[in-house]
């Protein structure tokens, strides 16, 4: 069993029925407007993660597909689990910058991943590519997500 308690908890939620949702539901409450795009994590391990949402009215734009933002929310999510599920205990990450292309209309259900190389973990910048399909796989959205990676502070006693 791993020690990083992302993976602990999504391991220990897939053991009970709708343990997908549950986590995801968990996960979502980090950052509450994660929870606006209802997402599914399907697949979480150290350096990748996959996550769908489905395409309603609530992450909608004028036109009818699914927002800009509402896309962009589903990247940084997974790029946030991917890091928390990746990190070494011993370093701490903070996004620093986003850098997206819109490819093509998302105008069906939307399927996230987020993945990184394993040896990328030190301190310093790492990007993390992101990338959106609608359902029948067309790109919808590509970039990258940079997260800032620094030693953790040690602490010392008061």
């Amino acid at each position: 069993m791993t020690d990083n308690y992302v993976l602990r908890l999504y391991q220990k939620c897939l053991a009970y029925p709708f343990g997908r949702q549950l986590f995801s539901w968990f996960f979502a409450r980090k950052a509450p407007y994660f929870r606006s795009i209802r997402p599914l994590i399907t697949e979480l391990k150290p350096n990748f993660c996959e996550l769908r949402f489905k395409k309603r009215k609530a992450v909608e734009n004028h036109i009818g597909t699914v927002h800009a933002i509402a896309l962009c929310n589903g990247l940084e999510m997974a790029m946030g689990a991917l890091a928390e599920a990746s990190i070494p205990k011993h370093l701490r990450w903070i996004p620093k910058g986003m850098s997206v292309n819109y490819t093509a209309k998302a105008d069906s259900d939307i399927r996230i991943a987020a993945e990184t190389s394993a040896d990328a973990w030190h301190p310093g910048d790492l990007p993390v590519r992101v990338r959106g399909y609608r359902s029948d796989g067309t790109l919808v959205i590509e970039g990258e997500i940079t997260i800032y990676v620094s030693a953790k502070h040690s602490r010392k006693p008061s």
